[in-house]
């Protein structure tokens, strides 16, 4: 049990690390969530944006509103103001936040340049972050940031997979071309264009805190399971592609950014590299060859299997310290084995609360002198072998029991004892010799053996009677009935050179008294105690 708890306990604090829950879900009606830019190309591009319903009558999205959706480029017309293109940007804008796309496929080829990225209100004050980017037949992703002054990243050697192209973010920094920006460039040729297209796309994941931005790349077949789920969980994802970090207060740049998908053409960038590249011998230059060729352009779409935005719930990644500063104590995450397993008493009972104590149970014993209205008659007689005696019945309402016999030896001395009886309703029980009348027995004396004096054979002595006190004291009343009781004195002595043993039993019946209550079960214990005591063997 405490194992699974402790597993139990250990995933809900490892979920509360990550602490990414959906904000966002863009593919609930995607085009319903984004504006169609219109306005002139601010990169002076070879491109006219259209608006949602142009794009919709000549067929440039598709009208779907759930699923993964598309939407491209006039690729049928020759266009000489611009090629129709469509450029969407998001009502809603970001402070923070973990961006996911899906992207099964994106625009590709000479005089292209596509983009998925963020921008804020005020460029380049509030910032630009370049997700995904590049121009006319380039092979690997360009992942960047543009800022105004001061701002830049540090080389942060093995924090990311990708190689620094430029280090200072301010799209006016020396020794850099114009609005180049902090710019890391991706290693493998599957994260962009041509190369992501042939490998079915992938997933782009952008985490931004105020710490550092960081992009990761998942080719299709290595995305992790829970980057698009409910709950994704960075800290498991590895080494991003590219983590800006450094002399940057990303917080207080990077404001109110609006997720941008477009796809121009030319430009300040396709345009301007074009007599340098591999397009250069297909037309003389960029506009022209996007002008007069719609066919090159059949593979200048997007599709998006999926767009999510998470926020952190509060507790935020992990942070980069050492594990005990990020895991708890165990003590923490299971209670003491105290305080789920009660004490051993408080389970198990006492065992007096199970097995009541024994003088509940025994029947009660009295001293050994009977009451001659209540106690049987006892035959002894005396010769050269042991005597044998036997025990009277019971009170008629009580019904018949039998006796209990405690053989016992005490010293030799003497004193002799009388024993009388009413007459018994039924026979004695008897070791051998027949159970007295009534008639026979009523002036029987029975020697006992005395701790003072020498027993003459023949000779008697009677002990007075117990009072009523003392019988009061053993027969006790109530308006149930008792347990009978037995008292067995057994006392012997040497006559005329052999041993004779004395048996005396005695049969006590506590009658109910009416208007009394029973003895206490401690006093009738204490009476077992002292009665075995007397006659116990020294």
């Amino acid at each position: 049990m405490y194992f699974s708890t402790f597993i139990s306990a250990a995933t809900l604090f490892h979920l509360s690390i990550a602490g990414y829950v959906l904000e966002d879900d863009y593919m609930k009606d995607f085009y319903q969530q984004f504006d169609f830019f219109t306005a002139p190309d601010p990169t002076n591009g070879f491109v006219k944006y259209v608006d949602q319903a142009t794009a919709q009558s000549s067929g440039l999205i598709n009208a779907t509103n759930s699923g993964a959706v598309s939407w491209g480029v006039d690729s049928t017309n020759k266009t000489p103001n611009g090629r129709p293109s469509i450029r969407l940007t998001s009502k809603k804008t970001y402070n923070s936040g973990l961006v996911v796309l899906d992207v099964a496929h994106m625009p590709t080829g000479c005089g292209t340049w596509p983009a998925f990225w963020m921008v804020g209100p005020s460029w380049p004050t509030n910032g630009e972050i370049d997700i995904l980017e590049g121009v006319n037949e380039q092979e690997t992703n360009a992942m960047t940031l543009h800022t105004g002054a001061g701002c830049s990243i540090s080389s942060d050697a093995g924090a990311f997979a990708g190689e620094i192209a430029t280090s200072n973010c301010d799209v006016n920094a020396a020794n850099q071309d114009k609005n180049a920006g902090c710019s890391i460039k991706a290693t493998s040729k599957n994260t962009y264009g041509a190369g992501l297209n042939a490998n079915n796309g992938g997933v782009y994941a952008t985490l931004w805190t105020d710490q550092a931005i960081s992009v990761y790349f998942f080719p299709r077949g290595s995305i992790p399971a829970d980057v698009t789920g409910d709950s994704p969980d960075p800290t498991t994802w590895g080494k991003p592609a590219a983590k800006f970090a450094g002399a940057c207060d990303i917080p207080s740049i990077f404001k109110q950014q609006q997720i941008v998908f477009d796809t121009t053409f030319c430009g300040d960038w396709a345009g301007q590299v074009w007599s340098s590249g591999s397009c250069a011998s297909k037309a003389d230059t960029c506009n022209a060859f996007v002008q007069n060729n719609p066919s090159a352009f059949a593979n200048a779409y997007w599709t998006i299997n999926a767009l999510k935005v998470y926020q952190d719930n509060g507790n935020g990644p992990a942070p980069s310290g050492p594990v005990s500063s990020v895991v708890p104590p165990v003590s923490s995450i299971v209670p003491p084995v105290s305080s789920v397993i009660p004490p051993v008493s408080s389970i198990i009972p006492p065992v007096s609360s199970i097995i009541p104590p024994v003088s509940s149970d025994l029947p009660s014993i009295s001293v050994p002198i009977p009451k001659p209205t209540t106690l049987a008659t006892v035959a002894v007689s005396t010769g050269d072998a042991p005597s044998t005696s036997a025990v009277g019945a019971q009170p008629t309402q009580v019904g018949p029991m039998g006796g209990f016999s405690f053989p016992h030896k005490q010293p030799s001395g003497a004193s002799t004892i009388a024993a009388s009886s009413a007459t018994p309703s039924t026979p004695g029980k008897s070791t051998g010799a027949p159970a007295a009348s009534s008639s026979a027995v009523a002036s029987t004396v029975v020697p006992v053996p005395s701790a003072s004096a020498p027993l003459n054979p023949g000779s008697s002595a009677t002990v007075p009677t117990p009072s009523e006190n003392t019988v009061a004291g053993v027969v006790s009343a109530s308006s149930t009935p008792c347990t009978s009781t037995v008292a067995v004195p057994v006392v012997t002595d040497i006559i005329s050179k052999k041993i004779v043993e004395t048996v005396y039993q005695t049969v006590v019946v506590t009658v109910p008294y009416p208007g009394e209550t029973p003895a206490p079960a401690a006093r009738r214990a204490r009476h077992v105690r002292e009665h075995r005591r007397r006659h116990n063997p020294h």
